[in-house]
């Protein structure tokens, strides 16, 4: 007999796992595998929905088709996320309609943010995470049940919040954009235009930070009462004031920064109502999103000289390219929040025809929704309920 065989009376009393005797574990571990694959005894279903963008178009609802897939595998430095909020943003129809990499064809996955459970992960991601932690992520294909992420891309967060999930983007915009372009100095005017959105309440928030004097466009009265309770200066209501002739009228010396989204006869209007030595960021054009060419008309011929004259400046701020900022300007906005000193607005769209934004084809409506500009805060849909799986 070999030396590194048992004898078979060992083997036997192994077997029923007796006093004293050490059961021998079976080459697939399924111990392992439930500690790694299973959030609290909750099982993890084999299948999932997912929004795959299957044909370029910025009608979302005709780009982004519903599928049902397997649920993915993490790798050896992933994890497997189950969403329980995902985010809107303008941004959602520009990458359906495949303007951001062209080469990029469909079918491709849909959506940049979420929240949720880790419920899987690879053997390396387990030495900073464990089953059962809350992450965020800003990243493609949030918008599905599951999402594999890579660990070095998760941000661990106190708690499945909603309010986490308008940092990831809308707030790390305004925080980075501000910051690295805006130059912002105490006592200088500041114009936020749709201020009441996503992005707009925190550029208003870190520009009174700053000890600016923050005007603010929005859409209705409500809106004009949520920018005055975070701290906006001068809201304005362009549904029924004359947005021009006011600025005209109560800031003849100009604009010192304007943080501007909508694009179009908003962004002449900001460029001829700049001060000397005025910045001007563009995050976006909404205004002209759903066109087919995704940019909305814009008189720019004399640009130049208006420029010139006032020794102003138009600065582009998109949020990939400043990622090196990013890990810094989400902790400082987190501890923030954690302190009661930032307020981030959700809107999952209780005040909607339809009702609450919940379960993943909801998203839809939540896309319509925001650019019918209904939005008060950040446009939020609640994939999975906590009452569908494991109570947290």
């Amino acid at each position: 007999m070999s030396s590194l065989a048992a004898p078979p009376r060992l083997l036997l009393l192994a077997g029923r796992g007796l006093p004293g005797v050490r059961p021998r574990r079976s080459i697939i571990d399924m111990s392992y595998s439930a500690h790694f694959m299973d959030f609290k005894g909750a099982s993890i279903a084999s299948t999932m929905k997912k929004l795959v963008v299957t044909e370029l178009s910025p009608r979302f609802r005709e780009a982004v088709s519903v599928r049902t897939v397997s649920v993915p595998t993490p790798g050896d430095a992933e994890l497997l996320v189950r969403n329980r909020f995902v985010g809107i943003n303008a941004s959602d129809i520009n990458y359906s309609a495949g303007r951001y990499d062209p080469s990029v064809k469909p079918p491709f996955d849909a959506g940049f943010e979420g929240i949720g459970e880790v419920v899987g992960l690879g053997l390396s991601a387990s030495s900073r995470y464990a089953v059962g932690d809350v992450v965020a992520y800003f990243g493609s294909g949030a918008f599905a049940e599951y999402t594999v992420v890579p660990a070095k891309e998760s941000v661990p967060v106190p708690s499945v919040k909603p309010e986490f999930l308008t940092l990831l983007v809308s707030g790390a915009t305004a925080c980075i954009a501000l910051k690295r372009l805006g130059d912002l100095a105490k006592g200088e005017t500041v114009l936020v235009t749709a201020a009441a959105g996503g992005t707009g309440q925190f550029a208003v928030q870190f520009a009174k930070r700053a000890g600016c004097h923050v005007i603010g466009t929005c859409s209705s009265d409500e809106k004009v009462g949520f920018l005055k309770s975070i701290g906006c200066d001068r809201p304005i209501n362009y549904t029924t004031e004359d947005l021009g002739a006011t600025l005209r009228k109560e800031y003849p010396a100009g604009l010192d920064v304007v943080y501007e989204s909508v694009g179009g006869s908003i962004l002449e209007l900001a460029v001829n109502s700049l001060a000397n030595k005025g910045r001007l960021i563009v995050i976006g054009f909404i205004s002209g999103y759903q066109s087919a060419s995704g940019i909305p008309p814009f008189r720019g011929g004399t640009l130049p000289v208006k420029l010139l004259q006032k020794s102003a400046s138009i600065r582009g701020f998109f949020l990939p390219h400043f990622l090196s900022d990013y890990r810094e300007a989400l902790s400082s906005m987190m501890q923030m929040f954690a302190k009661g000193e930032l307020v981030c607005e959700v809107d999952c769209g209780e005040t909607s025809e339809e009702g609450r934004f919940v379960g993943l084809d909801s998203v839809f409506r939540a896309v319509d929704y925001m650019y019918a500009g209904k939005n008060r805060g950040k446009v939020v849909v609640e994939v999975t309920p906590p009452a569908s799986h494991s109570k947290l």
